[in-house]
């Protein structure tokens, strides 16, 4: 007969779990006030779900140890079908639960809508007066990562850096297919599209190297579209910015038709020097010269003149707009006129003539006729 392992034995897998605390859970320990937020959104959610899964968890070992065949002094009712009390409870406990996760999640799927800017940069601590947010442009490409720093007038490939307690707003476009750009420290996912613009609004509240990456499949090499994220203080960024200044490169339209072409595991770039409204090129997909812009929203860019949709109508009118004696005659106005269908004889094929340019014979003036 085989032996069971001991007690402790067998509770020794479970002290492994205590390792666990050791490991650094990025999404639900960021460095962001955004995704502070989203943390807090996933613990509230998840006891409140706890609230009904725990309860029916332990009810059901109870009411099945109680119920037990071997347990002769319990309660035995057969015929027991209803209880006020207890319909209460079962169906109102779920439904004030539904309705407080309706609510955060109304809340906080407003408060923390990507297109909108921050409120604050963290728990208690509002927006310094006149501060204008860090704009970064970001672009999705085969397989890598680019971003523009407009204000700066500088560009990197693959590394994103940027200042500490300081409203970031990033404009986000792909240049192929479809992408997702992540930083789980900052803040959620948020799309990148051919030909749109998406928009996410964060900060970072602590320095350090954090995770960036695409988190939708996009191809070959979507695995190593992997960039570091480093948060430094304003006089950290500035001597950083001023270090990619004193550089060599400029990211031209030329050199972006290069760096747009499909290519694996990409060192970090940096260019000293950016293109005037590149962006806004890549997004309305005309990077390359003599390329016709699209059109957004009935606006004309470039290449392409703007719609005209208020143009009275041209062209010759149809027949409908015209009086009779302007239609003039056609083979089919002009041809001699046959029976009405199915006033013919029974077989015969002209009463399979559905045309007609006349009301049919009445049903009695076609008996008539096939008499």
């Amino acid at each position: 007969m085989a032996r069971f392992p001991s007690f402790p034995v067998r509770l020794a897998p479970l002290a492994g779990l205590s390792l666990l605390g050791g490991c650094n859970m990025v999404v639900m320990n960021p460095a962001g006030d955004v995704a502070r937020q989203q943390a807090d959104l996933v613990l509230w959610s998840t006891a409140l779900m706890l609230l009904i899964i725990v309860p029916v968890m332990v009810l059901t070992v109870v009411f099945a140890w109680k119920y037990r065949a071997t347990n002769k002094e319990a309660d035995y009712r057969p015929d027991w079908d209803h209880s006020t009390g207890l319909e209460l409870v079962i169906w109102s406990a779920p439904l004030l639960i539904i309705v407080a996760l309706g609510a955060l999640t109304w809340v906080a799927t407003h408060t923390l809508d990507p297109y909108r800017p921050i409120g604050r940069l963290a728990a208690g601590r509002p927006l310094p007066a006149g501060q204008a947010p860090l704009e970064v442009q970001v672009v999705a490409l085969d397989w890598k990562w680019l971003f523009i720093y407009p204000e700066q007038g500088i560009a990197t490939v693959n590394e994103l850096v940027l200042p500490v307690d300081r409203q970031v707003r990033f404009r986000l476009t792909s240049s192929s297919v479809m992408n997702t750009f992540y930083v789980p420290a900052m803040a959620g996912m948020i799309y990148t599209m051919p030909g749109m613009e998406t928009k996410l609004h964060a900060v970072l509240n602590r320095a350090g190297r954090f995770d960036g990456m695409s988190a939708n499949y996009s191809g070959a090499g979507f695995s190593e579209m992997r960039f570091p994220t480093l948060a430094m203080d304003d006089t950290g960024f500035d001597r950083w910015v001023a270090t990619v200044k004193g550089g060599q490169g400029a990211l031209s339209q030329a050199r972006y038709l290069q760096l747009e072409k499909p290519s694996e595991k990409v060192p970090a770039m940096r260019f000293a020097a950016v293109q005037q409204g590149l962006f806004d090129r890549i997004v309305k997909m005309c990077v390359r010269p003599g390329e016709p812009c699209v059109t957004m929203h009935g606006e004309g860019h470039h290449g392409m003149q703007p719609p005209v949709n208020n143009r009275p109508a041209e062209g010759s009118e149809g027949a409908l707009m015209k009086a009779p004696e302007e239609k003039g005659t056609s083979p089919h106005l002009t041809a001699p006129r046959g029976p009405a269908s199915g006033s013919g004889k029974p077989g015969d094929q002209t009463n399979r003539n559905m045309t007609r340019l006349e009301r049919p014979a009445l049903p009695g003036a076609i008996q008539s006729a096939r008499s």
